[in-house]
């Protein structure tokens, strides 16, 4: 027996909620009012971002800093729409692999430490792995821990910021350390809430 639409409806995940938008994404996405479908927009920003970086690895500064991240948010404008098109969940991993591209290729083109452009990229790969498998369990992170972790476009525009003030190693240190914060505090936070089973409630196999 095939379940019925509206189940199979309330069992989709909804894929705006795995793009992880910031405020500035989905501020943009509120002018095009979901109008505008995801793939082309977000596959062109991408693009954009990629080539920006391989031409001017190393060479980015003051201004030009921004135009990866500014080109990617070309996706914004349709972080309103459902995502119920037939490729549209290519859009999250698309978002993610441009924002790790972007900070990997920044860090390492502008000379950051290395051990510090891990835990950029480690604390941001986990708290999306998070979000992904809670989702995937039927209990989505609070909506204040996901705007605690700044989207992708608010952590791109803040490494973009750190590096037009001259200030590129301390501001992937400070990511890093807000991010590693905020990821072990939800995470014991999450734990102390999870209800404890006893033994009378572990069922037993007859």
């Amino acid at each position: 027996m095939s379940p019925s639409p509206s189940a199979a409806q309330e069992d989709r995940v909804d894929l705006r909620f795995l793009r992880d938008d910031g405020h500035v994404s989905i501020g943009i996405g509120l002018l095009a009012a979901g109008a505008l479908p995801p793939l082309l927009p977000t596959c062109a920003g991408a693009m954009v971002t990629a080539v920006l970086l391989a031409a001017g690895l190393g060479e980015l500064s003051g201004i030009t800093l921004f135009a990866p991240a500014a080109a990617l948010l070309l996706s914004g404008v349709a972080s309103g729409h459902p995502h119920d098109g037939r490729f549209d969940w290519v859009v999250p991993p698309v978002l993610r692999a441009t924002e790790y591209l972007y900070l990997l290729a920044l860090g390492y083109g502008s000379g950051v430490p290395d051990p510090l452009v891990f835990v950029v990229l480690t604390a941001v790969v986990l708290h999306h792995c998070d979000a992904v498998h809670r989702t995937r369990c039927g209990a989505r992170p609070p909506a204040r821990v996901m705007r605690a972790r700044l989207g992708w476009d608010g952590r791109m525009l803040l490494i973009a910021a750190g590096g037009v003030l001259g200030w590129l190693p301390f501001a992937y240190g400070l990511l890093a350390g807000y991010l590693v914060v905020l990821l072990v505090w939800e995470t014991a936070a999450s734990w102390l809430a999870t209800p404890v089973l006893t033994t009378a409630d572990v069922p037993h196999n007859e």
